[in-house]
């Protein structure tokens, strides 16, 4: 099938499948004229690749699955691989709560400094020790 066929079926862009070969996440032949043309297999292929893409994983991180996914054998690596993007993602879901919670504490210190009449920039929030240490800006470098 040609790209755009392949691009309505899967439903995602032509750009995207081109950016997937780009990646080495997807193969097509080459016609005579230069047409790209894709096995039916390609769409499911793709369909899996929206999926991992889905759960946040990199193109880099796909193309290490991707051979474990066309087998079908779970092996160790696979597992090892999808485990470290789990707490990858961990991670970030906890810097976000953090940021989140931290934001929260300087909304209501502004919110009751401006119910009591005082400018909120006079006050200093104060961020309760749970919530750790807020991360230091860069350095600013003056030409």
């Amino acid at each position: 099938m040609r790209i755009g066929e392949l691009a309505a079926r899967a439903g995602v862009s032509v750009r995207a499948l081109r950016y997937y070969e780009e990646q080495n996440l997807l193969a097509s032949e080459r016609s005579s004229s230069g047409q790209r043309h894709y096995p039916d297999s390609a769409v499911d292929r793709v369909r899996l690749i929206q999926q991992l893409y889905v759960a946040g994983m990199t193109s880099r991180t796909i193309v290490g699955l991707l051979p474990s996914f066309e087998t079908g054998k779970v092996v160790p690596a696979m597992l090892d691989q999808l485990s470290a993007e789990h707490k990858r993602i961990d991670t970030e879901i906890s810097g976000l709560v953090g940021a989140r919670d931290r934001l929260e504490a300087i909304i209501s210190r502004a919110t009751a400094a401006g119910n009591a009449g005082r400018p909120c920039h006079d006050e200093a929030v104060d961020l309760p020790a749970s919530l750790g240490q807020p991360p230091v800006p860069p350095r600013q470098h003056r030409r």
